[in-house]
């Protein structure tokens, strides 16, 4: 889903197999987000109370947060069984009427990617979201006929890394709409702990801190991260992930002390390097690095604003002092 559609190191069968054991399954094992947890448990509880399926949830946020993840802990904690499918793959309204075709009364649907949803479908979900019904043509020419059909009612639970995306009639049909933060330091370490767990791996407190603060604020990293560090430490023959064992392993990998990779630092280099520092469009930064302009937006572009070294204007990007300090630059950029 979310978790691996735009994930830039894209996950073996192996790996996938290993990715949903490290899922917590309810909201008690879910770390991070707490203040979300605390309004999903209220939301959830009235829900059961009244006997009704929760209200349409969405969820939007960087990729890698959890949301995937924390659709599955919903169902769980309602106790009903959830569909799980992306936008792209739905590319026609029969698609969408199969899917929900397949609900039993308090189910949940959760559509990954929801904005990139063809807007015939997307339209298709308004009357299945508030009145839980859709109107279908049966047949061609003249024997075309409308069809009424009745759906049991459902929870929808959308999942978008780019909410400005969707329509504002989509958006106004969602009656839980939450945004999934970066997760702080101590969180991540709490992950890199319990999936070491699960993983029969040693890591001192120490080495969890040290993967957590380079993880980019983002679980999915922060897994992924420690995988790549067990098969260092398995080639040094050491039972025991230290944080010299991961300051080495991540040195290799080219991530350093912020969590920036090479794709961060052609960004920032290109901006500073060849622009001043900016203000540069981001077509004109993706034409230099050789990648999409949607990749930066979503995937490399969040995490460089929430640290601090970049700015969006509106005549372009611009690398802070943060980010010429961090790159060891000394900043003497004039205003244009």
């Amino acid at each position: 889903m979310d978790d691996e559609i735009l994930n830039k190191h894209p996950l073996d069968a192996g790996e996938v197999s290993i990715e949903q054991s490290l899922r917590p399954t309810l909201l008690n094992q879910y770390i991070g987000q707490s203040a979300l947890k605390e309004r999903l448990a209220i939301y959830i509880q009235a829900a059961l109370e009244r006997e009704e399926p929760l209200d349409h949830v969405l969820l939007y946020g960087p990729p890698g947060l959890g949301k995937t993840t924390l659709a599955m802990v919903i169902a769980n904690e309602l106790g009903v069984n959830i569909r799980m499918t992306t936008g792209p793959a739905i590319e026609k309204s029969g698609d969408l009427l199969a899917l929900l075709n397949e609900l039993t009364p308090g189910d949940v649907l959760f559509i990954d990617e929801i904005h990139r949803m063809p807007r015939a479908v997307e339209e298709m979900l308004y009357s299945a979201m508030e009145d839980f019904y859709v109107d279908i043509i049966v047949g061609e020419g003249q024997t075309a006929r409308p069809v009424h059909f009745p759906l049991p009612p459902f929870t929808l639970i959308g999942a978008t890394t780019r909410a400005g995306m969707l329509s504002q009639p989509l958006r106004d049909r969602f009656g839980i709409v939450e945004h999934m933060n970066y997760y702080n330091a101590a969180e991540l370490t709490e992950i890199i702990q319990r999936s070491a767990s699960i993983f029969a791996t040693e890591i001192q407190p120490a080495g969890a801190f040290e993967l957590a603060r380079r993880s980019r604020g983002t679980p999915r990293v922060a897994n992924r991260l420690l995988r790549r560090v067990r098969d260092f430490a398995a080639h040094e023959k050491q039972s025991l992930i230290d944080n010299q064992l991961v300051d080495y392993a991540l040195q290799l990998l080219e991530i350093d002390t912020a969590g920036l990779d090479q794709i961060d630092h052609k960004i920032l280099h290109t901006m500073i390097d060849y622009y001043q520092g900016g203000p540069v469009g981001v077509n004109t930064i993706a034409a230099n690095i050789g990648e999409e302009v949607d990749t930066i937006e979503s995937m490399y572009e969040p995490y460089l604003l929430q640290i601090g070294f970049l700015q969006r204007t509106p005549r372009g990007r611009v690398a802070t002092q943060a980010a010429y300090e961090h790159l060891k630059i000394a900043f003497n950029r004039e205003e244009n």
